[in-house]
């Protein structure tokens, strides 16, 4: 019988925007669990990806200018540096726009639809006449149906949360270009998820995770299951079987990913897959947002037993995240960005993963202020923590040199061995705040220990006395190191070296927190943690409430520049010498610009406008100091200053050399 290894998976980031802290609320608690269960000895396979289909890709590509694939590759790289910036260490990082999960996805859904789960229906969808498509999912905006508050097309985002089906959305209007909708007749095909109630109020009792997601789920099938329409009328995605002009919905083809990513892990590694996914019950735990708890405890699980796989046996869903009390919002500006607001700046990322862990219980919502991260990391892990390490290696390599021969006090044991056990029932549990907690216990109580014993009175009379209480401290940061390894990786390692190790942290399980050999020569320690200033909150703090402010003028149409600002903008009118029709695209033309003693190559959503030869010879308004961007693969290195919907260049009344600066 094959060993079956215990697989971790992470909630796959869509590849159409950077990575913020809302991110990070899951896949830093995740990593912490690896990390802990491997120091524990156990079998853990830690899987992940970018999620590359779906309407928000599309419509972000368009609004770019750029391949879909093109976008997903930029997000797909970005989210695997960011992660690894903050250690979280994926086993397998990969994309759902890869072959494997487009092959796995096609097998999948054939096997739903040979078991007599999927049928095909004839539906109203919505349909832009001005933009001349079908409005799938992101394309339309409108009311929810339920609740009656603004909606996405497929996901009533800001009232009651429920899934929508296409053509359920009230007041339907294009989303593009803000023209009402229309109802249009289309065959789609739906996925009978209204078959496996049944099966769901069995198997949703028995999973394991956070009680937020098996309540909410078991709320959600009491009330009735409605089928899945698992086709969208998109160009980008997986095809459906046996049809070119539909694509399975990307809550089909994205959850695949996860087994899709363990084939291609295995295939590095010489294992089966099958292991990890076969059975009546796999021995996977997903940890989500609780925005998609109802995708990964209803329909998800529903589809893996329908075409025959194993249902995950854990769903760990996290609380949501606020920043200064407000609810986490983009458009509103209340977000901090992990790399531009954090990394970038050079952060400590061990700090961050700190407060992710220790602020909240998981479940609950995670509220984020720069004051109150000052706050948590000065007082706790440089006041205790980093205290607690620094004054007994200090003391320690100045009075000995070396780790003192003698053995460690029953008590001291004791104390190391309940820290243990506490952070293992927590962490068993979901409780990342209460493993968090025990650990920073121990390092309190190695405080009140080194202080009530004194070494540094008890040395002037008894040398002995004071070697066994540092032989009890080295101890206690001998167990701290191999115990805060999971939440903050790097500052576990050099407290490691400090203490004259050579190795890695990570090579030892918990069981050695009580091994600490005697005469290793101990080097000279610095402190492990650094205080976070207040001018450098001052500043994170403006950078955050500037954001809000231009959000604000945003939304109330009065974003205003100074001259200063306007004057940054390099525009001069350039000259069209040559234009051709970029390859692969209707709406791009790529157009050579004499901008004076220069020319410019400028590719600009115009085509539908203007042919080729209508453009040539024509004066226009171009940016020149925009950054280069790629747009279809061909390099942009500026852009045409154009009005309306019908792009109406702007052009001087009268005859100007090319390369005058408009002013």
């Amino acid at each position: 019988m094959n060993h079956r290894p215990m697989l971790v998976t992470c909630g796959l980031p869509y590849t159409n925007g950077c990575c913020h802290l809302g991110h990070l609320r899951t896949y830093v608690p995740a990593d912490f669990y690896v990390r802990f269960l491997r120091r524990s000895g156990e079998d853990v396979v830690f899987i992940c990806g970018s999620d590359n289909h779906g309407t928000p890709i599309v419509v972000s590509a368009e609004n770019e200018h750029m391949h879909p694939r093109e976008l997903s590759l930029r997000y797909h790289r970005h989210f695997e540096e960011t992660f690894q910036r903050l250690s979280v260490n994926f086993d397998y990082f990969g994309m759902t726009d890869g072959e494997t999960n487009h092959r796995r996805t096609k097998a999948i859904v054939q096997n739903l639809i040979d078991h007599g789960y999927v049928y095909k229906k004839i539906i109203q969808q919505s349909y832009c006449p001005k933009c001349e498509r079908s409005l799938p999912d992101r394309y339309v905006e409108g009311v929810c149906p339920y609740c009656g508050v603004p909606a996405r097309g497929d996901e009533c985002d800001q009232g009651c949360g429920r899934h929508l089906e296409p053509g359920e959305i009230k007041s339907a209007c294009c989303s593009v270009c803000g023209t009402p909708a229309v109802l249009r007749e289309q065959e789609h095909y739906f996925f009978k998820l209204s078959d496996f109630k049944d099966f769901l109020l069995s198997y949703l009792p028995k999973l394991e995770g956070t009680l937020i997601a098996r309540n909410y789920a078991l709320g959600w099938v009491k009330e009735g299951l409605h089928d899945w329409c698992i086709t969208r009328t998109l160009d980008w995605g997986v095809k459906f079987p046996g049809h070119e002009d539909l694509v399975v919905y990307v809550w089909v083809d994205a959850p695949i990913g996860y087994i899709s990513f363990t084939e291609e892990w295995a295939v590095q590694h010489g294992k089966d897959w099958k292991t990890c996914w076969c059975g009546d019950i796999a021995p996977v735990t997903h940890f989500i947002g609780s925005d998609i708890i109802y995708h990964h405890t209803i329909f998800w699980p529903s589809m893996l037993r329908g075409a025959g796989y194993g249902v995950p046996s854990a769903i760990v869903a996290s609380g949501m995240l606020k920043i200064n009390d407000q609810k986490f919002s983009k458009s509103r500006g209340y977000v901090v960005w992990a790399n531009e607001d954090y990394l970038d700046k050079g952060l400590s990322a061990d700090y961050l993963r700190y407060y992710l862990l220790a602020y909240t219980s998981h479940t609950r919502e995670l509220n984020f202020s720069w004051k109150i991260f000052q706050e948590r990391v000065n007082n706790e892990v440089v006041g205790t923590l980093g205290n607690f390490i620094y004054r007994t290696l200090y003391f320690a390599q100045k009075f000995f040199g070396k780790i003192p021969e003698h053995p460690v006090d029953e008590e001291i044991l004791s104390r190391i061995q309940q820290s243990v056990g506490g952070m293992e029932d927590a962490v068993r549990s979901y409780e990342f705040k209460s493993a968090v907690d025990t650990m920073m216990s121990l390092a309190a109580f190695g405080n009140t220990y080194i202080q009530n014993q004194a070494p540094w009175q008890i040395i002037k009379t008894d040398r002995t006395a004071a070697e066994r209480v540092i032989r009890n401290c080295l101890q206690i940061v001998h167990a701290l190191a191999i115990l805060i390894e999971p939440v903050m990786p790097d500052s576990a390692q050099r407290i490691w070296l400090m203490l004259g190790n050579i190795d890695q942290v990570h090579e030892h399980l918990v069981r050695e927190v009580s091994t600490l050999p005697a005469f290793q020569n101990l080097p000279l320690p610095v402190p492990p943690f650094t205080k976070m200033e207040d001018d450098q909150i001052i500043e994170l703090e403006k950078v955050l409430e500037k954001r809000v402010e231009e959000a604000d003028r945003k939304v109330k149409g009065k974003e205003e520049v100074s001259m200063d600002e306007f004057g940054r903008l390099d525009i001069r009118i350039g000259k069209v010498i040559s234009a051709i029709q970029v390859k692969g695209s209707k709406k791009l033309l790529t157009l050579k610009i004499d901008v004076g003693g220069d020319e410019r190559q400028v590719v600009s959503g115009i085509a539908e406008y203007y042919s080729p030869e209508e453009i040539i010879g024509k004066e226009v308004a171009v940016v020149l100091n925009l950054m280069p961007v790629k747009i279809f693969g061909v390099e942009s290195q500026g852009m045409l200053l154009a009005a309306g919907e019908q792009a109406s260049l702007l052009v001087p009344l009268h005859p100007v050399e090319p390369g005058t600066k408009v002013r």
